[in-house]
């Protein structure tokens, strides 16, 4: 059987040093994560836009979705940087590899490479293959020559390479050999357990490259949270090939994160692995990616997270105020990331100066306002405020501090919220907010799935007549977190808005002794700040609706 590879890329090998990604097939294999087909296509092209040389697709005949996937990726997937590779075992024990279904299936995904996983220690040849190991080298001779008589590149994954080394040098020598004589490009050494240090993998990588000359690549798991450094390690030592996991997604404790180990390819290592201006994608594919794969983005997240490149101590944000490259190893920009500045009650002059910078407001010269904005920042957040999370309501409290007088659209009168519940186990909640809107008093009344969407309907109903832009405002997430639970119900609640008007996002923030009061409190804030942003730049304080009311009640 003869199936050429249709392919949308050329097959020729690229020269150079090669960036493996197994996002869709390991990275899939993760708790959690349940990648559709129409995922997996998009997630595939993500990693074509970022550079990457290899993209491994999953295991066609082993499971449907990714045979699916193959067949459509033919039409469906036009690749400009990437070799589309499909990865699947040698051939069974006691088998002719021309006739094993396995084999066959990977054959018909018509991948321009594919990447054959072979047993590479004694033990699990015998226990796992239950076979002899003269078989398994002859399982892996025959399948990697078949492929190679097909037109395919081969790469070869040697499972549990340094344990089996560990066990058994010899034999997992000559199972890198008898790959690479039947015309394996790379034999990769996989930390499969993930339980190797960045020594032992170093002095193994080398002793094997020494003793065989074969090209290696290195694929790495994190159970000892080393996959990263034993990748780097591996690289020092000789290796041509990483492989990794976009975000570290995988098995147990995930595969090594390979929007990590490019950075520091790049940025440390002084090794040129993406296309050039590629680097700069880190950030964006990194995040694009984990919205595919329905993944909460990691904040501490190395380079790429929002945290990365954030400052929330004095002392740092004086240092940076001075040059940032004092508290930052790299510019962020060089990774599509940006440094933040965190207002908190760990912050001094300088983390305001420069926060305030950060939203347009020059506060160089003006002492006495950052002084006061200091020490508000400090007392509310004492009481339970995190403003470092909420730079919207930290704007609306600079500018009430800056201004005088807090910006306001509207004036709250009161709210009331009933919650019911209905002889037939239905529970209604119903909102009543009293405002006063250009001179003008609004009473609206609304239900809703919850008090706090309640509220939220009540609120549009009385100010849409008058600021028919809030149509466009959207509550996309709602976060409550208990701040002291030694008080049990009667303890302090923290509530987050996330809010957006389609083309930005901002968090909002309340604190009170009631869930309900805070709640209102962020998405009173979360209303001001959106009609703010959508009045921004008219000049009109009158139209702006600001009032010389008192500050807000915090």
């Amino acid at each position: 059987m003869s199936s050429e590879p249709t392919g949308r890329h050329s097959a020729a090998a690229p020269a150079g040093f090669q960036v493996y990604d197994t996002t869709l097939r390991d990275g899939a294999q993760g708790e959690g994560m349940a990648l559709t087909v129409a995922d997996k296509l998009a997630i595939a092209r993500h990693l074509d836009d970022l550079g990457v040389g290899f993209i491994e697709g999953g295991w066609p005949g082993a499971l449907p979705k990714d045979t699916e996937f193959f067949r459509r990726a033919r039409t469906e997937l036009t690749l400009r940087n990437a070799v589309l590779v499909a990865f699947g075992a040698t051939r069974k024990p006691e088998s002719r590899v021309e006739a094993d279904p396995q084999v066959l299936a990977l054959l018909e995904a018509e991948t321009p490479a594919v990447c054959l996983v072979a047993k590479s220690h004694v033990r699990h040849v015998s226990e796992a293959l239950r076979t002899s190991l003269d078989e398994n080298l002859a399982m892996i001779r025959d399948t990697v020559a078949f492929f190679r008589r097909e037109g395919r590149r081969v790469f070869l994954d040697a499972e549990h390479f340094f344990d089996g080394y560990a066990a058994d040098p010899q034999y997992a020598v000559e199972c890198v050999r008898v790959a690479a004589e039947s015309g394996a490009e790379v034999v990769v050494l996989c930390d499969t357990n993930g339980g190797m240090l960045p020594p032992r993998i170093a002095d193994v990588v080398h002793e094997v490259a020494e003793r065989t000359g074969v090209p290696l690549g290195i694929h790495c798991h994190d159970d000892t949270g080393c996959a990263v450094a034993n990748t780097l390690a591996a690289v020092d030592a000789g290796v041509v090939q990483v492989q990794g996991v976009v975000n570290g997604y995988g098995e147990r404790c995930g595969n090594a994160n390979l929007i990590t180990v490019v950075a520091n390819l790049e940025l440390k290592m002084g090794r040129r692995v993406l296309p050039p201006g590629r680097l700069a994608e880190l950030g964006r594919v990194s995040h694009a990616i984990a919205e595919v794969a329905n993944q909460p983005p990691r904040a501490n997240q190395p380079y790429v997270g929002l945290s990365a490149f954030a400052h929330k101590a004095g002392l740092h944000a004086s240092a940076i105020k001075v040059s940032p490259d004092l508290y930052q190893h790299i510019d962020p920009a060089l990774v599509g990331n940006d440094m933040r500045m965190l207002v908190s009650e760990m912050a001094g002059r300088a983390s305001v100066e420069l926060k305030s910078r950060q939203l347009g407001f020059d506060l160089s010269g003006q002492r006495d306002a950052v002084s006061r904005i200091v020490e508000r920042v400090k007392n509310l957040e004492a009481r339970g405020f995190m403003f470092e999370a909420a730079d919207a309501s930290f704007e609306l409290l600079l500018r009430e501090e800056l201004d005088g007088v807090p910006t306001r659209f509207f004036d709250l009168e009161s709210w009331r919220v009933i919650v019911e519940r209905r002889a037939d186990g239905e529970v209604v909640s119903e909102a009543t907010v009293k405002v006063v809107v250009k001179g003008e008093r609004i009473v609206a009344t609304a239900e809703g799935n919850g008090p706090v969407n309640a509220l939220d309907r009540a609120l549009r109903q009385a100010l849409e007549r008058l600021y028919p832009q809030l149509a466009e405002l959207e509550l996309v997430d709602y976060k409550v977190r208990i701040l002291d639970g030694s008080h049990g119900t009667g303890a302090v609640t923290r509530v987050l808005i996330e809010t957006s008007d389609g083309e930005t996002e901002w968090t909002t923030i309340g604190v009170d002794g009631n869930v309900i009061s805070a709640s209102w409190q962020a998405l009173d804030d979360a209303y001001m700040y959106g009609l703010l942003r959508q009045h921004a730049g008219s000049g009109d304080p009158a139209a702006q609706g600001v009032s010389t009311a008192g500050p807000r009640t915090r």
